[in-house]
């Protein structure tokens, strides 16, 4: 964003321009959603010394033209000259210029325009002090302009102890990084972006040069664009794509089940399953379509018993996914034998041309071997993670202080697969540098068993992309996250098996 408005200043247009511009689009909103609310208990504005503080005086000003009961705080000395003539004009217009503390308690909407993307230090005792008691006396009455007091715009971290809570934030022009960082969300609340109306060459030629390096927030409406498979009109089942679950265990029986449903969701042609032998029995009950390929046993400890596995059910593949509740590996006790055929299987994997979509206790298997990331260069086939974040951690311990977007990309490379950090703001990050955060999502859909059903719908998009392309593309695994993603916001709070539901939905109306 400093970028782009250098460049736009550097072309003639003048800053005053563009803080009228970006004031206005965000005074429009405030009236246009909380208009009821200001005119009954009025605005005050917090204003800071800088051109984000110029922002929210000319937000006052258009406040009070509009009849509203406006008042301004500002607790600087000194201000820029655009800001301060921008005060002064505020003044002369009559909105009263605070020279106390604001009372916490007070009903106004809060219109917090203290700092901007620049803030760097904490904003002060004083600031801080009232900021908490205004979010402990009045939760939900403080809007923040472009970024809350107190946050990194980058990196999402506090600055301050404690940062400004807004019940919005309204992003002018591109949505900051950090604002979309699982720590920030409980600061941001709810997020806006103020578009500005830049022509689309404009932006283009701004990530020129960067494209690996910044990254792309994901929408909804880019599912459209995403590159999914589409198989010829005359092709059967197995030219759409032949898939392979190994999911379940004593333990988790019911992992293989939602693993199924969300390969069954994504269109995939031809379903295999390999699971613990209780839930074979009845497989063909409860997923008739689904050809059992081997009915696995268990360990002493309760997990799947990967040694077992016949190779000849890891023939004629497009994709594998491995690992949704399959438990803990082979210990000690179940002796070595286990042990030994535990790691041929992992051999046998490594080995194949099939993509390979690991989760869950997949994951924690291979990080147990130890240097998961180089077990993963060797692979022969194309590689999908989806860690959460502990998984993550036990894969690539070095990366475990990184900041997600930074985390996943370092992995990416480092690995050669593709990497889907699981958060409140999951992260895919692509070998060869792209990397993608999804924008929003559900938090009340965060349930157990909703990575399962994902792990098997992007197995199964794989799956489909490899038989019709003999390839597949990391932004596949970008945009199966965000369906999931948007279906859990459309069924907000939904158990997994209706957001398996949803998805098939959504690749019918394809």
């Amino acid at each position: 964003m400093a970028q782009l408005e250098q460049q736009l200043f550097t072309s003639g247009l003048p800053v005053e321009a563009l803080m009228e511009k970006a004031a206005l689009a965000v005074s429009r909103r405030l009236l246009e959603q909380h208009g009821p609310a200001l005119r009954q208990s009025g605005a005050l504005v917090l204003v800071g010394p800088g051109h984000n503080g110029g922002d929210g005086l000319v937000i006052a000003r258009e406040l009070h033209l509009a009849g509203i009961a406006t008042a301004i705080w500002s607790p600087f000395e000194r201000h820029k000259p655009l800001t301060a003539a921008h005060l002064r004009h505020g003044q002369w217009l009559g909105i009263p210029l605070l020279q106390r503390l604001p009372d916490a308690g007070g009903p106004e909407l809060w219109i917090d325009a203290l700092l901007g993307i620049g803030q760097q230090r904490p904003a002060g005792e004083m600031i801080e002090t009232l900021l908490a008691a205004r979010q402990h006396q009045r939760p939900q009455r403080l809007m923040a302009v472009d970024v809350p007091t107190g946050l990194c715009a980058d990196s999402g971290r506090p600055i301050s102890h404690h940062p400004a809570a807004a019940h919005t934030t309204y992003c002018i022009g591109l949505i900051k990084r950090g604002l979309v960082q699982d720590r920030a969300l409980a600061w941001v609340g709810e997020l806006e972006r103020v578009d500005l109306g830049w022509p689309q060459a404009l932006l283009e030629r701004l990530l020129e040069g960067h494209h690996h390096q910044l990254p792309l927030g994901l929408a909804a409406a880019d599912a459209l664009s995403a590159p999914w498979p589409a198989a010829a009109p005359d092709q059967g089942k197995y030219g759409r794509g032949r898939l392979l679950v190994v999911a379940g265990s004593p333990a988790y029986r019911g992992a293989a089940q939602l693993c199924l449903s969300g390969a069954s969701a994504s269109g995939c042609g031809s379903l295999r399953a390999a699971v613990p032998e209780p839930v074979a029995e009845g497989l063909w009950s409860v997923q008739p379509h689904v050809v059992l390929a081997a009915a696995l046993g268990g360990h002493g400890a309760g997990g799947l018993d990967l040694g077992s596995l016949p190779a000849a059910a890891m023939d004629r593949l497009d994709a594998v996914v491995l690992g949704p509740g399959l438990g803990p590996g082979p210990q000690p006790a179940d002796g070595a034998g286990a042990l030994e055929r535990e790691a041929q299987a992992w051999e046998r994997l490594q080995h194949q041309e099939a993509l390979l979509v690991l989760d869950a206790d997949g994951l924690n298997r291979l990080a147990s071997g130890g240097d998961a990331a180089n077990w993963l260069r060797k692979r022969r086939g194309p590689t999908w993670i989806t860690p959460h974040a502990g998984e993550f951690n036990r894969l690539f311990p070095d990366l475990a202080d990184r900041d997600p977007l930074d985390a996943a990309q370092a992995a990416a490379a480092s690995s050669q697969a593709a990497v889907l950090l699981k958060g409140a703001r999951t992260v895919i990050a692509s070998p060869d540098g792209r990397r993608w955060q999804l924008l929003r999502a559900a938090s009340a859909s965060a349930r157990a068993g909703l990575g399962d059903v994902l792990a098997g719908y992007a197995a199964g998009v794989g799956a489909m992309a490899m038989a019709v392309a003999g390839r597949t593309d990391t932004a596949l695994l970008a945009a199966a996250a965000l369906e999931h993603a948007e279906a859990g916001l459309r069924l907000n709070g939904a158990a997994p098996m209706a957001i398996a539901a949803a998805l098939q939905q959504r690749i019918a109306a394809k």
